[in-house]
């Protein structure tokens, strides 16, 4: 007889992605605003105005990193559960575990951005700065773009989730490859929030939705 943990599908999604969104709004509502290739002087004058604004958003982004982390193990297992075993939730679980070490880097580099705020550390704040932007701007999306494109081909082609969730993941892995390119081209960089935030929508909708169990458990002839 199974137990109840396994006819749920293993953990909650909704839990994980909940705390994830909560603290995703709460790091970019908390950050004081600082921009790639900003002058370095206005940099250190924004971060000193606002020290306790910046380690709440750097604390806050370094935590989002367990749920999120959390989650990603989680919808794998589920995956799992339903007969994808495949090559696309392995990716969604590479993709996601990476995510979430950079989330941690970049909420590190951010509070060390903070500390190194002081009147002749320009240089030390810009670096600082700019890793954790890096980290938490190109670097996740593109992982974030691994996760929900590893996740949405094989439930869209056994019709785990509506097919308009699954297609939102997708276009969402699309331009998270072109929002990689605003490290070098500067209006590139507005398609970072657009994957950031509408990803974190995806995320939680995916979570309500994806069931626990199917009728028939098989394994699907899929590729990705």
């Amino acid at each position: 007889m199974s137990s109840p943990h396994a006819r749920r599908g293993g953990p909650p999604l909704l839990a994980p992605a909940l705390a994830w969104a909560a603290l995703t709004v709460a790091a970019g509502v908390l950050h004081p605003g600082t921009r790639p290739g900003a002058d370095p002087t206005t940099t250190l004058a924004v971060l000193r105005d606002h020290p306790v604004a910046l380690q709440l958003s750097a604390l806050a982004l370094l935590g989002s990193a367990a749920p999120f982390a959390v989650w990603v193990a989680a919808v794998h297992h589920r995956l799992h559960r339903l007969g994808l075993r495949v090559a696309g939730p392995t990716l969604g679980l590479a993709g996601g575990l990476l995510g979430a070490a950079v989330l941690a880097v970049s909420g590190a580099a951010q509070w060390a951005a903070g500390a190194a705020a002081v009147p002749g550390g320009e240089a030390a704040v810009t670096g600082l700065d700019a890793l954790s932007l890096a980290l938490g701007g190109p670097a996740f999306v593109v992982m974030f773009g691994l996760l929900m494109a590893g996740c949405s081909v094989p439930t869209l082609l056994v019709g785990l989730v509506p097919r308009g969730l699954a297609w939102a993941g997708l276009v969402l892995a699309a331009v998270s490859v072109l929002a990689v390119l605003g490290l070098v081209v500067g209006p590139l960089q507005y398609l970072l929030p657009v994957v950031r935030f509408g990803g974190l929508v995806w995320l939680v909708w995916f979570s309500a939705v994806l069931p626990v169990s199917r009728r028939r458990v098989t394994e699907p002839e899929v590729v990705a």
